[in-house]
């Protein structure tokens, strides 16, 4: 009979602990967010918490204690690679996100521990890293969030933001660990299509990294197809290398464009800052094209360049005239822009 009523109480306790453990609606609500930066992904997972017209700092969260930066377990923050925290290295990896707050300065704490419930178990000697951050006042948010902000092509901020508080961190990603990410790239199937050795090398030429590299995949791009766009680029890198084939590459891809190519890869060279190349290129494809409507577009912008506002005009003109049908309102705008002298070249 005891043992009976051993294994009746065992299984009773069992049972009402499997119910225990089923989800529920939490009061927090869970949540995820994430951010590419440049070629590497930054996940934060956090539970929500309200401020229900409490007391948050120094009160829900008190000051000179460490906090889990959100509620219910650890808040984590991944990595997919390698990446700097206020400019700290931080292997790739998955961490506890705590935070230690306090009247006039903040610290922020990545822990090797990114398994624990909430802040119960936080170990110092775990951490990754640390750094001081400085909150700022914010408008009202009555769930705790997370958000990227001051978006750059290598780099975001983190911004923990409840009630009127917000806390940010930046966080970057070095060119070396994004090329690391392109030579991958490089090694997958793209690699058979010109597509993907003509991007590789453009990347490396806006980013003046790995040149010889770029000469590799943009041959081997061409190897695929030869086409204007690896011919053009492979002439830009040349050039970058200080390499006299540079200008016969680029002869030989000046002859096999359309006036959309060229057309194109002068205004390129115009968001690259290099004007004068921009409008040799335009009256390229006016010598070549003469009655394409980009043609008369390209003699416009090489025409406001000095100032001629009247040739603009005209050349815009002629534009309209021939232009697709889906093209017309941008051409008619420009029209309008060196009727009053504006700069269509900014």
């Amino acid at each position: 009979m005891i043992k009976k009523a051993l294994l009746t109480a065992t299984l009773v306790v069992s049972v009402a602990h499997a119910q225990s453990s089923i989800p529920l609606p939490e009061q927090s609500q869970r949540a995820s967010v994430t951010q590419r930066i440049a070629l590497t992904d930054v996940t934060i997972s956090y539970h929500r918490p309200l401020v229900q017209g409490r007391k948050i700092w120094g009160g829900v969260v008190g000051l000179g204690e460490i906090w889990r930066a959100g509620a219910n377990e650890n808040t984590t923050i991944s990595f997919s690679d390698p990446v700097l925290v206020d400019g700290k290295p931080v292997p790739r990896g998955t961490y506890g996100l705590f935070m230690l707050p306090a009247a006039d300065s903040w610290q922020v704490v990545l822990s090797k521990n990114a398994s624990s419930w909430g802040s119960y178990n936080y170990d110092k000697a775990e951490d990754q890293l640390r750094v001081t951050v400085k909150p700022r006042a914010a408008e009202m948010h009555e769930a705790l969030t997370y958000d990227f902000a001051d978006l750059a092509p290598d780099a975001a901020t983190v911004v923990l933001s409840w009630e009127k508080l917000a806390v940010p961190f930046r966080v970057q990603v070095a060119k070396e660990t994004t090329l690391a990410n392109v030579r991958n790239g490089m090694r997958s199937g793209a690699q058979f299509y010109w597509e993907a050795g003509t991007e590789a090398a453009t990347w490396c030429l806006q980013e003046k990294i790995a040149l010889d590299e770029a000469l590799k995949w943009v041959d081997k791009s061409i190897k695929n197809e030869e086409r204007f766009d690896n011919l053009i680029t492979k002439a830009d890198v040349l050039d970058a290398l200080k390499k006299p084939e540079a200008a016969a590459v680029r002869t030989k891809a000046m002859g096999m464009a359309t006036a959309q190519q060229l057309y194109f890869y002068g205004r390129n060279l115009q968001g690259l800052k290099r004007p004068a190349e921009a409008f040799v290129v335009f009256k390229e494809v006016a010598k070549r094209f003469p009655d394409h409507w980009l043609a008369h577009m390209g003699l416009a912008r090489e025409a406001v360049s000095r100032k001629d506002f009247a040739t603009a005009s005209k050349e815009l003109s002629a534009a309209v005239k021939v232009a697709p049908a889906e093209d017309k309102p941008r051409v008619e705008m420009l029209l309008r822009q060196t009727g009053n002298k504006e700069d269509i070249n900014k």
